[in-house]
């Protein structure tokens, strides 16, 4: 009985003590074992892959960009949505490619984002959180006729996301309006 509870004491020290490690080191420069596909945590062999697979429902289709889970870690301009799931599109004025321009530069600027599809009308990237390397998937589709921009942005894995994907939205409107 005593050996069990010193090999569980010893097991949770050592726990302690990597995860201590690695959330310490995560922002140490990588060497040519570290793998730069997901973060720290993510790293250690019994948390898994949590970043997940990319999702085959992005893109545009008929005009409109996927609408969002039942779960509330997602959110969608387009659509017959509800109250935890509508967000504005973003609005602009002018020129639709300098829009689109200044979008990916805005994208571009956060931190932790790849931009992995761009195109005149459509925009897609994945914005991976620091310390876990959950991976969030966010589309952007141009509509010149309406002078918005439609928005979906949405976690891969999970239930909820802590208001993370309505709140980068509101950052990114945030940054391109002004």
């Amino acid at each position: 009985m005593l050996t069990t509870s010193i090999r569980l004491v010893f097991g949770r020290l050592v726990f302690g003590i990597a995860l201590a490690a690695l959330l310490l080191l995560g922002d140490a420069e990588p060497s040519a074992a570290a793998s730069l596909e997901v973060g720290p945590i993510a790293a250690l062999p019994f948390v898994g892959n949590l970043a997940g697979d990319r999702p085959t429902n992005l893109g545009i289709e008929s005009g409109h960009l996927a609408p969002c889970p039942a779960s509330p870690n997602c959110v969608v301009s387009q659509g017959d949505t509800d109250s935890e799931h509508s967000i504005a599109p973003l609005a602009y004025s002018g020129d639709p490619s300098q829009a689109m321009a200044q979008l990916a530069a805005v994208v571009t600027a956060m931190p932790r984002t790849e931009i992995i599809e761009q195109g005149d009308r459509y925009l897609y990237a994945e914005f991976t959180s620091r310390w876990m390397g959950y991976v969030d998937d966010v589309e952007f589709y141009l509509d010149p006729e309406a002078s918005v921009i439609q928005v979906r942005s949405a976690s891969r894995l999970g239930e909820s996301d802590l208001g993370v994907n309505r709140q980068r939205i509101e950052t990114i409107r945030q940054a391109f309006s002004s």
